[in-house]
């Protein structure tokens, strides 16, 4: 159990910690009227405030519900999600980084929410063209990346025994 804490609490600290920089960063030098353009328009950065859920789910909820939706129902499942890798020893070696990554960027827009009077710092928008992204952060990447770590964990965990054994799978 100490090492799967271990594990978890690290994971946390990196994914919170990389994602309350990267927002600190962009709340000191970007606007939320300037657009800054990257790599011709791929990127383009800009501060939003984002009163919903990822992609701005929810925003127009009564603010009572959301609130509550998105600070105690999210703090609850963080929770359940962190008691389940402590207690857990599952046979997937992914599982437990691809649910720490999602508890980690939960966390860090829980940490805003709390912060900022309800809402997250989003500054992020990708795309080529009119093909586009919704503004999102860096705690969004980590959320979306661990939900696909979790969701492909089985793939995922038969390379991984397979590059450790020598052999090959038959797919």
């Amino acid at each position: 159990m100490l090492k799967r804490l271990s594990l978890i609490v690290t994971i946390l600290i990196s994914c919170v910690g990389c994602d309350q920089t990267t927002k600190s960063i962009a709340k000191t030098y970007l606007s939320e009227t300037e657009t800054v353009s990257l790599l011709r328009g791929s990127v383009r950065l800009r501060i939003a405030k984002n009163y919903g859920a990822f992609l701005s789910l929810g925003e127009s909820m009564h603010g009572t519900i959301r609130s509550a939706l998105l600070t105690t129902g999210v703090a609850t499942v963080l929770t359940a999600l962190f008691a389940y890798c402590l207690a857990a020893t599952p046979a997937n070696p992914v599982v437990l980084p691809a649910l720490g990554i999602v508890i980690g960027g939960g966390l860090s827009n829980l940490i805003d929410r709390l912060l900022y009077g309800g809402y997250v710092v989003d500054f992020l928008n990708v795309g080529i063209g009119p093909v586009r992204t919704g503004i999102f952060n860096v705690a969004d990447v980590f959320i979306v990346t661990g939900v696909l770590l979790f969701a492909f964990n089985d793939r995922l965990s038969e390379e991984l025994l397979t590059r450790r054994s020598g052999r090959t799978l038959d797919v």
